[in-house]
């Protein structure tokens, strides 16, 4: 049995003794026709990359492959080394297979041999994680990331070992792995969490190659193989039917490549079961999912996100080489040319093929709404896009709790604009992999600031966290996503809340209104509904340097106080503080050559605070990042902002150009249980929200604006009323 269709050339790259270029045919099962022999020099990107996997194991076989005793937690020098060796293998058992070239088949062999001695007298690992501990890593993760690299590399060389080398690999180090990964962690195995795909990956994969069919299934329907556990159950209940992953995207791009991986393995040995194909295609969607989780190449940071992750991870280019083999979708050529690399697999060569044939057609970056849940009830990633790849982007999260990983930042936004973040998420607390940093795991202030709803752009009730900071109580419970869709021009998303917090409901609208100048106003509505009087809180993490207040503060100059006690608080220093804010007000900042302005309203007068990060942070593990929080007291609440992009900055040219606000004045007024929200710029043009207090969406409504005759049916309606109107 085969986990990917078997390659053999005499090349693959320039670096290899200059070998001649040509590449054997080779038919995919599942595929939508076979993989042509072409020659590599028609395919640079591919070339590249493999050119570069030759240079750094030609390096690596001249000093030499140490597989160490593990000592160290993530970061130290024994996990990433342990780390680099599963990727060595794979590399060189790739390599073997495009040239037949027999040092690296040499190379591979060598080190799964020294794993042979060393991992049968390994137990668990010193600095293991007390719930998933490994032999090789600290948590057992690791080792199932080890073991899918290392089997496609061990069986790109098995057939051409003799069988004492074969059995001294499987018994000693192959076997005994999947074992483990599997009756040795049920706990890990049977999970439905991204450690529970890599693991069943691994030992599915392992299974088809050594055929050992009770593997295969162990890691299909799970250890009992009911199928209440296993690859098939994680794909009924970590997607939604539109291929959100239940953890995010951080954690849909690192799940990917066991998912899709696993599924090439699948339809290659077992194409009966056309598991591309199942739930819809549901694999096929997370990875278009995926990429439109993004924005100018990094992934949208919500939840644990490691922020600086984004469409050139590895995960992400095997995804992209399966699926592209599999429908030939020109558009995917698109994000390859923002990777800069392709795999070392004959679907990554087909890929630079067709990449360096010019057949490469734009990425249809868009607004969509993502439905959370298996069954697509539990909520959605709204995004609301205008323009090209590096436009107007809002990212609106009313989306179920995410598990583990999850945040409280539930009706939370982001706003992105001309390639940069404006309005930002914090991502997770957590310095991936460096040792100094909590061994690389997360960071103590992951739970006491990333998490705490404080840190996200939602609204905070009474200074406390949605449900009380108790993931697995907000695993219960997910918003509703009342409207997504178009109304006069007007792109708009609406959600509600009940569940958050005791006897508050909280709702929330975000829309897109087209400027006359070709620009994006971005319209916020929050509302809070309660009988009892609360403190809230609504907190803006704005990116770039603040320009100007359109309002008095008085600023600390010689003392700093943590802006509160707990639930993230006790991190921010509060900088300065206005009194009540009667009328428009306004803020602005700039992000290299772009102003942006928030103006804002409330329907009690906010105070506005100005907040610092990195208060009761001894560790220094938190960056310095700024917000503005409006705060009101209040039973009911209603806050209206309104962000734009104006003038610019040239610093060669020395031109400032700074309009600052365009708008005249935010209006609030209630009419037969019916808010309407007026927004009025300086040229007199109308911007008009109506959003029902009933959310029902087949309750109907007949109101009148200022004179004006309004029906509709749900619970938003919105439209533009020029000035000459």
């Amino acid at each position: 049995m085969k986990l990917v269709c078997s390659l053999r050339t005499t090349v693959a790259s320039a670096a290899l003794l200059a070998m001649a270029p040509t590449l054997s045919g080779c038919a995919r099962s599942g595929s939508p026709g076979t993989f042509s022999a072409v020659e590599t020099s028609s395919a640079p990107l591919f070339e590249q990359s493999v050119d570069k996997i030759t240079l750094d194991l030609e390096a690596r076989m001249k000093t030499g492959v140490p597989v160490p005793v593990p000592v160290d937690a993530g970061g130290g020098y024994t996990h990433e080394q342990h780390k680099q060796n599963a990727k060595t293998i794979y590399e060189a058992g790739m390599l073997y297979e495009l040239t037949s070239d027999e040092r690296y088949r040499e190379l591979a062999t060598s080190i799964l041999r020294d794993y042979s001695d060393l991992y049968p007298e390994l137990g668990l690992h010193p600095q293991r994680k007390e719930q998933t501990p490994g032999k090789l890593f600290w948590q057992s993760l690791n080792e199932a990331v080890w073991l899918v690299y290392a089997i496609q590399g061990y069986e790109a060389i098995r057939a051409d070992l003799d069988t004492g080398t074969r059995a001294e690999i499987e018994s000693g180090v192959i076997r005994p792995m999947a074992d483990f990964l599997s009756e040795g962690q049920p706990q890990t195995f049977d999970r439905i969490h991204n450690h529970g795909t890599w693991a069943a990956a691994a030992v599915g994969m392992t299974g088809y190659v050594l055929e050992e069919d009770t593997w295969v299934n162990q890691a299909l329907l799970g250890l009992d193989q009911s199928g209440d556990a296993g690859f098939l159950r994680q794909l009924d209940e970590l997607f939604s039917p539109d291929g959100y992953y239940a953890e995010g995207p951080y954690y849909q791009r690192y799940a990917l490549m066991p998912f899709v991986l696993f599924a090439q393995a699948i339809q290659e040995n077992d194409p009966e079961r056309d598991i591309f194909g199942y739930r819809d295609g549901v694999l096929l969607k997370a990875v278009y999912a995926t990429v439109q989780q993004s924005y100018a190449g990094r992934f949208f940071p919500i939840n644990d996100a490691i922020r600086e992750k984004g469409l050139n991870t590895v995960e992400l280019k095997y995804a992209l080489a399966i699926v592209y083999d599999l429908t030939g979708d020109s558009s995917l050529l698109d994000v390859v040319s923002m990777q800069g690399g392709v795999v070392p697999t004959h679907e990554g060569e087909a890929l630079a093929r067709d990449l360096s044939l010019g057949l490469t057609t734009p990425f249809p970056f868009k607004s969509s709404l993502l439905r959370d849940g298996s069954n697509g009830d539990q909520g959605a990633l709204a995004i609301l896009r205008a323009g090209d790849a590096r436009g107007v982007a809002v990212v609106f999260k009313p989306t179920s709790q995410g598990l583990g990983h999850g945040h409280f930042d539930r009706l939370g936004f982001l706003y992105y604009d001309d390639g940069h973040e404006v309005v930002a998420d914090y991502g997770a607390a957590r310095f991936l992999n460096v040792e100094p940093k909590n061994g690389g795991r997360y960071l103590p202030e992951n739970e006491t600031w990333a998490k705490q709803t404080i840190a996200h752009n939602t609204l905070v009730v009474d200074q406390e966290s949605q449900f009380g900071g108790d993931w697995e109580t907000g695993q219960n419970y997910a918003p509703h996503v009342i409207a997504y869709e178009t109304v006069n021009g007007i792109q708009l998303t609406a959600a509600e809340l009940d569940t958050a917090y005791e006897g508050v409901s909280l709702q929330r609208l975000l829309a897109l209104v087209p400027q006359p100048d070709g620009g994006q106003y971005i319209v916020d509505i929050v509302r809070a509904r309660s009988d009892t009087q609360h403190t809230y809180d609504l907190p803006v993490h704005f990116k770039g340097q603040l320009i100007e207040t359109g309002f008095k503060l008085d600023h600390a100059t010689s003392q700093l106080t943590p802006f509160g006690t707990a639930n993230g608080y006790q991190h921010l220093w509060q900088k300065a503080v206005s009194q009540p804010l009667t009328t428009l007000s306004d803020l602005s900042w700039l992000i290299e050559d772009q102003f942006y302005t928030l103006s804002f309203a409330a329907s009690t007068p906010p105070t506005a605070f100005l907040t610092e990060l990195g208060a009761n942070d001894p560790n220094n593990n938190l960056r310095r990042e700024q917000a503005l929080v409006l705060r009101s007291e209040a039973s009911n609440i209603d806050f209206v902002s309104v962000y734009e992009r104006h003038g610019r900055y040239d610093n060669d040219e020395e031109i400032t150009v700074f309009k600052g606000s365009s708008l005249s004045n935010i209006s609030h007024a209630s009419d037969s249980d019916v808010s309407v929200y007026t927004v009025t710029t300086k040229t007199g043009d109308n911007i008009v929200f109506a959003f029902a207090e009933d959310t029902s969406a087949e309750l109907e409504h007949a109101i009148d604006i200022d004179g004006i005759s309004v029906e509709w049916t749900g619970p938003v309606y919105a439209y533009t009323q020029p000035s000459n109107q």
